[in-house]
């Protein structure tokens, strides 16, 4: 007799002749509109979005046919299992399954999150508390503010996940909740949705759907990386200039060379920020995706310099700054270094790199996590202190302590600062000084606390 929540039995029994025409029927629905939108074929699936979401989708299209009760007889295949089946099944099992027959899909936020014990999830169509979710592998990999599309249902007491888990990115949480209040006449993005059990059953494929039409897009090339720019209104692409130490340099003299630049200032014995000139006001919005660095004063960070072995390496955003740069460490350091080698990555490849795992092409020295993180976290602090008072475009092009003086910039507030912590902790190393770097101190100051939940 199988034990726990083994669904193995009554998958088996879903692709009988008895059930198989009404399995496929939930896989159009949940399939369906993205298979005709993108014109490809339910075999390439695994090929566009991986075996592991591939299969999560079918989970997601299984579970929603536990809860369909189907015509001639008003059949549900659990009820028509438990009773040809019940036999092999354990009490507990048979419980999982009656759960996930009453369940509904939704989309969950997640927080406070504890590795290995669990986390809890708030609903954001159906409103209500956070409930915690009692669950060792999800609690793994989940991370703060993450969004997740699937079931929680209660058994012997406790709320468990159900199988089919999808995740979502935040902008295509937002779009989907931004749909379904355009849908419920809800005009204010702040309106609460409050959804009941049965409008959601009878929109069984929603958040299969909303998933693929934001995944699939993506993986089969039909979107393309908005073109980021730095301050200086150049396009980012990163450059790394190596120059190697010529014979008899140390690090003690070109240090001494790089500390006679007014515009280097070193943060360590090898690492020096290059500093631009500090602006005189706030900058406007110039419509254009803007990425950039600034120190705690507002002073703008060109690019670093850092000596890793017998190297000292520019990093920098453009290649405006990486002409500029080389040509001023190349004056300055003159017979201390040989010729530069320039390596470059643009904003795509490096977000393929990074999904990939790869690391840089300059292999960073193992440096002790006591000795990285505060040096990485004071670093974040001047930066996050710095953008409070600058103009940020996800807050309608106003400054974080600006938008925290109305109720309705408070809202935007949460929205953003739960974005970049979730940014934050999507480091594939969860000890990365940047997944470990602490936000609380962002909402305290700006006085929505409260709001953090």
């Amino acid at each position: 007799m199988k034990r726990g929540h083994d669904l193995s039995g009554l998958m088996k029994f879903a692709t009988s002749p008895a059930w198989a025409t009404r399995l496929r029927d939930a896989l159009g629905d949940h399939l369906g509109p993205a298979m005709e939108e993108f014109d490809f074929e339910f075999e390439d699936l695994a090929e566009i979005v991986g075996d592991h979401w591939a299969g999560v989708l079918w989970g997601c299209a299984f579970e929603d046919l536990l809860t369909r009760t189907v015509e001639p007889g008003g059949l549900n295949l659990v009820d028509d299992y438990i009773r040809r089946r019940g036999w092999n099944e354990a009490g507990p099992a048979k419980l999982y399954m009656r759960a996930l027959q009453s369940s509904v899909m939704s989309l969950y936020e997640v927080s406070e999150v504890e590795p290995g014990s669990g986390f809890l999830v708030r609903d954001l169509i159906r409103g209500g508390d956070p409930v915690r979710v009692i669950e060792r592998s999800a609690s793994q990999t989940l991370k703060q503010w993450d969004r997740i599309g699937t079931r929680v249902v209660i058994v012997g007491g406790k709320h468990l996940l159900s199988g089919g888990v999808l995740s979502f990115t935040m902008e295509a949480a937002d779009a989907l909740m931004a749909d379904l209040r355009r849908v419920e006449g809800k005009r204010s993005p702040r309106s609460q949705l409050t959804l009941t059990d049965g409008k959601l059953r009878a929109l069984p494929s929603l958040l299969s759907t909303a998933w693929l039409f934001d995944v699939v897009p993506r993986t089969m090339g039909a979107m393309t990386v908005p073109t980021l720019h730095n301050g200086d209104g150049e396009e980012v692409v990163f450059h790394r200039v190596r120059f190697p130490f010529a014979r008899g340099a140390t690090h003690a003299l070109i240090g001494d060379r790089l500390d006679l630049l007014p515009a280097m200032q070193r943060e360590t014995s090898h690492f020096w920020n290059w500093l631009g000139d500090k602006p005189t006001s706030v900058r406007k919005g110039t419509g254009r995706m803007a990425w950039g660095v600034t120190m705690m004063d507002g002073t703008p960070v060109l690019g670093n310099i850092e000596m890793k072995g017998r190297a000292l390496i520019l990093a920098v955003t453009s290649a405006e700054r990486a002409g500029r740069g080389t040509a001023l460490l190349a004056d300055t350091l003159g017979d201390l270094v040989g010729t530069p080698l320039t390596t470059i990555e643009t904003v795509e490849q490096a977000m393929a790199a990074r999904r990939e795992g790869l690391t840089a092409s300059e292999p960073a020295p193992t440096v002790a996590p006591e000795v990285a993180t505060p040096l990485v976290h004071a670093m974040l602090d001047r930066q996050y202190r710095a953008t409070l008072d600058e103009r940020v475009g996800m807050l309608g092009d106003i400054t974080p302590r600006a938008a925290a003086r109305t109720a309705a910039g408070r809202e935007r507030l949460s929205a953003w600062l739960k974005h970049l912590e979730n940014r934050s902790g999507a480091a594939p190393d969860p000890n990365d000084p940047m997944a470990t770097y602490d936000f609380t101190w962002m909402w305290r100051e700006l006085g929505i606390e409260t709001l953090r939940k």
